[in-house]
């Protein structure tokens, strides 16, 4: 089963932005699959695949019985070279444009687009959530 994991409350500066921009403790997230963490991260240059401990001081984390692990496994293979989406999220997340950059994409951008959701560039770490949390509620399953 899939997971989307949610990082909370990082004090970190750009995170605690995009926490204050959001309105949301939330700055970053993963998709989780057989223990491994998928995602686009800044600090990491772009799309990568790692192994990270979700403590749960520092992650909120939402199962996706919904989700299929190896759809997300392809699409981190088709995208693995993808760097970090610096642009997207400027022209995305401040400006609303809600434009796809080419090879370049951020976390929130990334793990919608590896779970086939729609307008995947318009997601922040906490619209994401929300719309997992939605799609897998018993009102919608």
């Amino acid at each position: 089963m899939a997971r989307l994991a949610l990082r909370k409350h990082d004090t970190r500066l750009t995170a605690r932005f995009i926490q204050y921009w959001t309105g949301s403790p939330y700055s970053h997230c993963e998709l989780v699959v057989d223990g491994m963490c998928y995602s686009s991260s800044a600090m990491d240059g772009g799309v990568r695949c790692k192994e990270i401990h979700l403590d749960t001081e520092k992650w909120d984390v939402i199962d996706l019985p919904w989700a299929d692990g190896a759809q997300i496994v392809a699409y981190f293979r088709e995208t693995d070279h993808h760097r970090y989406g610096w642009l997207g999220l400027v022209t995305s997340q401040l400006f609303n444009l809600n434009r796809e950059t080419d090879g370049a994409q951020i976390c929130s951008q990334w793990c919608g687009a590896a779970l086939g959701l729609p307008a995947p560039s318009s997601l922040s770490p906490r619209t994401l959530g929300e719309w997992c949390s939605y799609i897998g509620s018993p009102a919608t399953v």
